[in-house]
């Protein structure tokens, strides 16, 4: 089947997915969602339908079934060639059947196939995933539920289908949302946000460590819905205990307990107060068609514009030893730089320059090139490789990328932005985990910055090394390590650990894990001690357990396992096709109940027995984009494919079956709301003074710096104390007026000015404290002299 050829539009044929019911039960860092598709097939004839839709990249499907009428029928999960051709088999009978199967491509991508759907008929799907939420540089979980799958850029001369699907505008998407989520936690629960407009959070308990909380009514699935959870005492350790499913072998993964210990490394105060000054920081950022988007719906800003005034941050962020350079890609790839340079201000003014003319204007997601030219560089001795990569991540050769990465993981870290809705998290996470670095999302009206600066701050933190681990556990238990290696440790960063625990010990025993590691030559351990008792399992969890059937709320911490070791087979075995080591994964996949790229998940459902009349109709439903976007973009208006360029064909098709003027511009303006002559924001104040930033931390008495700070320049210099030299004056108030008038901002501003400071000091500067008294006066304010590290 074709994924461009034959889509259709609402205004030509029903789409009969009808509704989508989705609940969330997050336990502390983990989630499991519940989705239900409701169906209808309004059509006279059979309906054979395709729903394609992303997930999170970590997420472990679990679970699938069909209710049609009173009928209710669980997926077993089977082999995926095994499974195609039973679902083609029972549609040629006449059979109803579904199946659900990830992508090969891009395992962050799921299409379900519903069968022979009979004229008039409903059916309901449910698809159940368990996923762990990534810790945001606030301390909030973030959970989110795509609405978005961006069609997915395909490298030109690849092998393989890329995954695209044609969207619809928000106000046709045909179906509803509704959307309800249950929080419990060990710690109270202090808060929950979301983009979206939610009812009142219900505590249900006095301790506030259980609540729930919905969408508000009237919601339309236009966004991706995120939910951001805060719990008190966030960075405390804990470790949780799952006890094995008791119809499994003992020994096996499914039979043994196991644990996921949560870990918030603490670092000696001697080496976190010291952040480093050398290293060689390289930026990557996307300049594809799609970087032209606004951020958000309703944005005057776009996504290229919000990465270039981030940039602009880092650079005056960055420590003053340290080496840089800066790239950027497209269908091609450039540099300001043949290799990183020396930080300085000749090389910061001719950055900053270039990344203040850089927009959306390199055509296609061509990231693996420009990766491959950074690794080819030489690394600079006693400077270790920091590499920053923004974003919007729309690119179907994932795998590829990330075997770079992790090809190259010994040589750097890595550090990765997704920008606006739609970017893989497949692909943001995976470079972030196999770099050893760090992985952030910035969607609607989240400012990148905040996020940026936490990265660099780990970035600049010193590298640790020698990481290992040391479990002390009662006699006659033992501990496998099922995690991936711990490649990285960031102060004050949760790093998680999965072990089975095999082998028989009393639930009422104690152990304890310690975690040793050496950060700037300093050898250090970190300890937990925690209970063997699992946690609570509900009565009727416990039932089905018993009677063998896989309880769909229970055994979260197994799947999630299951997964971590299921994906890392899939990912050597796509190109090794090794016959044994597929078969592994089968059976792990069968048992554990979770998916992979060798199975599928299938339900065939024979009804009364009678063949269903009629030739079958294709369909393949939208999903709630608002417009279209993202790598097919960058494709339509891609001039180097010429007339050959069939996305653009797409794209004239779409022109004609719209009401919109035959003027390109009129149409953008529809399709594009925002995009089409977009207005120019004002500067933000502190990115304004942040500009006016020397490399070496200071700034300058010039009219510029008198403009920032809302004075003239004859103001400026008539209350400079007469002693004090021109640069220390206007550094002292730069300093005085982030201090002052952006405070909900420090964690943007805080490394540049802590820079500022150490150079001031480091000259010597007199009169400061006369400085920092005639700053207040003409500022308006009172800022202490110590509040300025001076």
């Amino acid at each position: 089947m074709s994924n461009f050829f034959g889509l259709l539009t609402p205004e030509k044929d029903p789409v009969p997915l009808r509704s989508i019911e989705v609940q969330l039960e997050v336990k502390d860092h983990v989630a499991t969602v519940v989705s239900t598709l409701n169906y209808e097939n309004k059509e006279d004839k059979p309906l054979e339908a395709v729903f394609v839709f992303p997930l999170p990249g970590d997420a472990a499907v679990c679970h699938f079934s069909a209710q049609i009428g009173q009928t209710h029928i669980v997926a077993e999960v089977k082999e995926k060639q095994q499974a195609l051709e039973e679902y083609d088999d029972a549609l040629s009978s006449g059979q109803q059947a579904f199946l659900l199967k990830e992508s090969d491509q891009s395992p962050d991508i799921f299409s379900l196939s519903v069968g022979s759907l009979p004229p008039g008929e409903s059916a309901s799907i449910r698809l159940e995933y368990v996923t762990e939420l990534a810790v945001q540089a606030d301390d909030g979980l973030r959970f989110c539920l795509p609405a978005v799958l961006n069609p997915r850029y395909q490298p030109r001369g690849s092998e393989g289908a890329s995954v695209q699907v044609t969207s619809v505008p928000a106000s046709l998407v045909p179906y509803s949302l509704s959307f309800s989520a249950r929080v419990s936690s060990p710690r109270p629960i202090s808060k929950v946000e979301s983009n979206c407009s939610l009812e009142p959070l219900q505590y249900l308990n006095a301790d506030q460590t259980q609540a729930t909380v919905k969408l508000a009514a009237g919601h339309k699935f236009d966004r991706d819905v995120e939910l951001l959870i805060y719990y008190k005492d966030a960075h405390q350790p804990t470790a949780v205990v799952e006890a094995g499913q008791a119809s499994a072998k003992p020994g096996t993964l499914m039979g043994d307990p196991v644990v996921m210990v949560s870990l918030y490394p603490e670092f000696p105060e001697s080496v976190t107060s010291k952040l480093t000054s050398c290293g060689e920081f390289v930026f990557l950022l996307d300049r594809s068609g799609s970087m032209d988007l606004p951020m958000y719906c309703g944005s005057n800003q776009s996504r290229i514009a919000s990465a270039r005034d981030t940039l602009l941050l880092l650079l005056k962020s960055l420590p003053t030893g340290c080496y840089f350079n800066i790239y950027s890609f497209g269908d091609s790839y450039e540099h300001v730089f043949p290799k990183s340079v020396k930080y300085g201000q000749k090389n910061l003014n001719r950055a900053s320059k270039k990344v203040e003319e850089m927009s959306a204007d390199l055509g296609g997601t061509e990231i693996l090139e420009s990766l491959q030219h950074i690794y080819r560089q030489p690394c600079i001795p006693k400077n270790p490789r920091q590499l920053f990569i923004f974003t919007d991540g729309e690119v179907c050769n994932i795998k590829t990328i990330l075997d770079e990465v992790k090809k190259n993981s010994e040589f750097h870290r890595c550090f990765t932005f997704g920008i606006g809705e739609g970017a893989s998290s497949e692909l943001i996470y995976g470079m972030a985990r196999e770099g050893g670095g760090h992985a952030q999302f910035i969607i609607e009206n989240e400012r990148m910055q905040p996020k940026v600066m936490q990265s660099l701050r780990f970035a600049m933190q010193p590298l640790v090394a020698d990481i290992s681990l040391s479990w002390d556990l009662p006699e006659g238990l033992s501990a496998i390590v099922l995690s991936p290696p711990l490649k990285a440790l960031f102060q004050g960063q949760r790093s998680v650990i999965h072990a089975q625990l095999t082998g028989e010990c009393s639930e009422a025993s104690d152990a304890c894990l310690t975690v040793s590691f050496a950060v700037g030559g300093h050898p250090c351990q970190n300890q937990l001690r925690f209970t063997l008792r699992p946690a609570e399992v509900t009565a009727s969890d416990a039932s089905a357990d018993q009677k063998g059937e896989v309880p769909l709320t229970c055994f979260t911490i197994h799947r999630l396992v299951a997964r971590s070791l299921i994906r890392s087979m899939d990912r050597e075995l796509l190109e090794s096709r090794e016959a044994e080591g597929i078969k592994k994964v089968v059976e792990m996949s069968v048992q554990s109940g979770v998916s992979s790229i060798f199975t599928a998940f299938l339900v065939v459902y024979k009804s009364n027995g009678k063949p269903v009349q009629g030739p079958a109709i294709y369909m393949e439903n939208p999903t709630g984009m608002p417009v279209l976007r993202g790598g097919l973009l960058d494709l339509m208006f891609d001039d180097s494919w010429g007339e050959t360029n069939i996305f653009r064909r797409i794209w004239s098709s779409v022109r004609k079956r719209t009401s919109a003027s035959k003027h390109g511009k009129s149409l953008k303006k529809k399709l594009f709301p925002g995009r089409s002559e977009p207005r120019t924001p004002a500067r933000d104040p502190l990115l304004e003074l942040v500009s006016l930033q020397d490399a070496c931390g200071c700034w300058r008495l010039d009219p510029s710096l008198a403009a920032a700070l809302g004075k003239n320049t004859e103001e400026l210099k008539t209350t400079k104390p007469a002693l004090a030299k021109k640069k220390v004056w206007a550094t002292i108030l730069a300093l005085i007026w982030l201090h002052a008038f952006q405070v909900e901002a420090k964690n943007e501003w805080e490394l540049l000015a802590q820079k500022a400071a150490l150079r001031l000091k480091a000259k010597k500067a007199v009169c400061v404290r006369e400085c920092v008294e005639a700053g207040n006066v003409l500022l308006g304010c009172n800022v202490q002299t110590e509040a300025l590290g001076l």
